[in-house]
Formats: structure tokens, sequence, C-alpha cells
């Protein structure tokens, strides 16, 4: 355990900035597997609805710091790739 008083705020905030980073990447995967299984089920409009959804969850994770652009661009694409394949 940290000694220093810089060294103990630091660790606070790496436990909570670690949780609220756990909780997006959660919310992401969950919309993605919605999208997977509406593209599963072979229903367009709903594999449509749930790739916007996606796409928006995965840019907010990229503005929060979540995500890197590059790695949010290429989970983008892949999903993209699967509607387009529909």
């Amino acid at each position: 355990m940290a000694n220093i008083k810089s060294a103990i705020k630091r660790v606070k905030l790496t436990e909570i900035r670690t949780l609220r980073n756990k909780s997006i990447k959660s919310t992401i995967k969950t919309t993605i597997k919605k999208f997977e299984s509406a593209v599963d089920s072979s229903d367009k409009d709903l594999a449509l609805e749930a790739f916007k959804d996606a796409v928006k969850k995965i840019d907010s994770g990229v503005s929060k710091g979540v995500f890197h652009k590059n790695s949010a661009s290429r989970k983008k694409s892949t999903l993209a790739r699967k509607l387009n394949a529909m």
C-alpha cells in the first residue's frame, strides 16, 4: 500500500476509473452481442437499429477515453462488414 499522500490519491482514482471503464466496456459488449444476435436471426431492420446503437456506444467510449480511436474504428468496421454481408 502506498504511504505518500499523492500515491494514495492515485490509487483511489485508478480504482474509480477502472470501475467506470469496466462498466462502459460491458455495455458496449452487450450492444455488440445484441447486434450479432440480430444478424444471426437475419432480421435486417433489427440489425440496422442495433448497429446504429453499437456504433453510438463505441464512439462514446472513444470520447470518454475507454478505447483508442483505431481500436474503435476496427470494431465498427467489423460490425459494418457483418451488416453488409446479410
